[in-house]
């Protein structure tokens, strides 16, 4: 399959390989930012391919995991309403809220449904006017668009029993959060290619000659992988730190405009929470004033929902490269897939599900 296979070829990834050991010299630690990339990474074991005193930490970049555990709540509460639809991606459904998860809310009789567009709300919105239609609007800045297009069209349109629970994050200002912490390991960064493909990659030059740090934006497949380790580690070797972009089928500097003018209408930047990091300054989008009267906030009246994380899961740690999941004592034990204590063990993309679905339950000795 055609921008597929060549991107797991064999041959080529060892020929990878090769050049990596000749060009690394020194002990590196480089974080993939993206879930879809921690997944692949521990899918095809290229960490363990890699050079010894080459390490991969896991970042922040699965959605679902970094929506806090009081906005899950506040789902849970207005999804219970009887005269609500509740509408989210799939991913959100098994995620563990204080109490229970959205299926179990949907069991004890809530409309909670799984849609493939945020647009599907606005036919579900015409086709039961005497429904509230509620759309759980989670992700990073490659979600966003989509979500920003069922407001725009819901104004533009009338639709007013229409309303989204924003929990839109940004990537840039997670990064920096993670180099500014003081226990901060990376020195490199294979950065988030889906995001990019949306917002291109020119905020990523202030931030890399700002920490001096290589910022090489990465695609998701094993070839992809071993090509910006590959950039990276040349970048670090070299004394050098600056933005390439690996991902060039289908990412550019600029990135997709048509997309970022119709999330700036309808959003502007502020602060966001996010699960198991807290508050991090201008690191996610909220609807402009313009749009209020579409926040899901404040039409049921769930901000004052204030919830505490659970101190034994670990998952903030994972997301910030500090720890990895086997190194959780709940890992495998306490939580699993069938019984979750955070995200990161549910999620598609979260680290905790990639080493427990891929059998990474102990730790292992790594290197090639």
């Amino acid at each position: 399959m055609k921008y597929l296979d060549e991107y797991r070829d064999a041959d080529l990834a060892r020929r990878l390989l090769k050049e990596i050991q000749q060009v690394q010299r020194r002990p590196w630690v480089l974080m993939e930012v993206c879930g879809g990339q921690t997944h692949s990474i521990v899918k095809y074991g290229v960490d363990d391919l890699l050079p010894r005193d080459i390490e991969l930490v896991h970042g922040p970049g699965c959605p679902v995991c970094v929506t806090p555990l009081e906005l899950i709540d506040k789902a849970h509460a207005i999804a219970a309403r009887r005269d609500v639809i509740f509408c989210s991606f799939g991913d959100m459904l098994r995620v563990p809220g204080s109490e229970c998860d959205l299926l179990t809310v949907k069991s004890r009789g809530a409309d909670v449904r799984v849609v493939y567009s945020p647009l599907d709300c606005l036919k579900l919105a015409r086709k039961h006017p005497e429904k509230q239609v509620v759309f759980f609007a989670i992700g990073f800045e490659t979600t966003a668009p989509a979500n920003a297009m069922l407001v725009w069209r819901a104004k533009q349109e009338g639709i007013r029993n229409v309303s989204v629970l924003v929990s839109h994050v940004l990537v840039p200002p997670a990064i920096e959060a993670i180099l500014d912490s003081p226990w901060n390991r990376v020195q490199g960064f294979l950065g988030p290619g889906h995001v990019c493909a949306i917002m291109g990659y020119r905020e990523y030059e202030e931030i890399s000659a700002r920490y001096k740090v290589p910022i090489v934006i990465t695609g998701f497949e094993p070839v992809d992988l071993l090509e910006g380790v590959l950039m990276t580690i040349r970048q670090l070797e070299e004394g050098q730190a600056r933005v390439e972009n690996q991902y060039v089928r289908a990412v550019t500097r600029e990135g997709n405009q048509a997309a970022q003018e119709l999330v700036a209408k309808v959003f502007e930047v502020g602060e966001r929470k996010w699960r198991g990091v807290g508050p991090i300054p201008n690191s996610g989008y909220r609807l402009r004033e313009e749009f209020s009267g579409f926040d899901a906030e404040r039409r049921f009246d769930v901000a004052a929902i204030d919830t505490q994380e659970p101190s034994v899961c670990i998952s903030g740690e994972v997301l910030r490269g500090v720890r990895k999941p086997h190194d959780c004592p709940a890992f495998g034990n306490d939580c699993t897939p069938e019984h979750p204590l955070g995200a990161t063990m549910v999620s598609s993309e979260g680290a905790c599900a990639a080493y427990y679905l891929y059998g990474r339950r102990q730790k292992t000795t790594v290197g090639g």
